[in-house]
């Protein structure tokens, strides 16, 4: 009897600490993201390189998808956004936050905690004041636009002298002359509309959240391009980056080899003879000062390549 008083007086504690902070424990976010060995900040969200951020933004969406699809993760990508530059790409972590429609007690709760911690001003600019340089701010805002709009062009500039990136808004943002302004600053939202944002609570920073038919979990990379928008696990960042890297340099291999009429059409779109991957192999010996990787790093993904 003993133990089980003791067990539930622990569980009990534990579900109250969960319960009386906005964002999770350490040891939660370690639970969202059991298989990311690398790098955490404070929070324990993880920290994927900047490095493989700086070759990411070279892919396609459709590379990228298809390294998740084939590790069965086929909930990560969203489309029909409107975006203040559709020419303007970007890359960085998520920092993830969750609105709901308010509700008085909880807000008021929500709020009186907030206060205890020591942020400042409205909730919707709590998630700005934890940005850091490559956060991408990723929000759940049940995609309201009238009355839902998380940032204006104040915000914006902040966002941007804080993240050098963007936004992903499952909601509106206001004053779209303003923004387009802030040299570098992207935002894909759901519209953009004049009004204030009202009738709208922060309830958790950095937890998993669901972006239209996309599971975002904290320390996602965010891939955002004209077509729309990808949230790659951290875990498989490196494995999306070396992959979608090979397979655009067999493409420009492929079409070289096409353009000269070295192999046929039927040739190349099919699997590739021994006498095809060993003309290939020659052509990364003589361009291998172009690389977009290290010869190593491409030598070690190809031992497992099947063609």
């Amino acid at each position: 009897m003993k133990r089980l008083i003791l067990i539930i007086t622990t569980i009990t504690c534990f579900s109250g600490m969960l319960f009386s902070q906005i964002e999770p424990t350490v040891e939660m976010m370690k639970f969202y993201t059991p298989e990311w060995n690398g790098e955490r900040d404070a929070g324990g969200r993880p920290i994927v390189p900047d490095e493989l951020l700086d070759r990411l933004i070279n892919l396609s969406i459709e590379e990228a998808w298809g390294v998740l699809r084939g590790e069965g993760y086929h909930s990560q990508f969203e489309s029909g956004w409107e975006m203040i530059h559709t020419n303007q790409p970007f890359v960085g972590r998520a920092l993830t936050v969750q609105y709901m429609p308010t509700r008085p007690d909880i807000n008021k709760q929500i709020m009186d905690l907030g206060k205890e911690q020591g942020r400042i001003g409205a909730s919707n600019s709590w998630p700005i004041d934890m940005l850091k340089e490559r956060d991408v701010y990723v929000a759940d805002g049940f995609g309201k636009v009238f009355n839902g709009t998380l940032i204006g062009d104040n915000l914006g500039n902040s966002i941007y002298a804080k993240s050098k990136t963007g936004v992903v808004f499952d909601a509106g943002a206001r004053d779209l002359e303003g923004l387009s302004k802030i040299e570098g600053f992207n935002a894909f939202v759901r519209g953009f509309d004049p009004t204030f944002i009202m009738e709208m609570m922060v309830t958790e920073i950095n937890s998993p959240i669901r972006v239209g038919q996309a599971t975002v979990v904290p320390g996602d990379v965010v891939l955002a391009k004209r077509e729309g928008v990808i949230f790659i696990p951290a875990h498989l960042v490196q494995k999306v980056v070396i992959t979608g890297e090979f397979i655009a340099l067999r493409d420009q291999f492929g079409h070289e080899m096409l353009r000269k009429g070295v192999y046929t059409p039927g040739q190349i779109d099919t699997q590739w003879t021994e006498e095809i991957k060993s003309a290939f192999i020659k052509w990364l010996d003589e361009n291998e000062d172009s690389l977009p990787m290290s010869r190593e790093e491409l030598d070690e993904y190809m031992k497992n390549r099947t063609w």
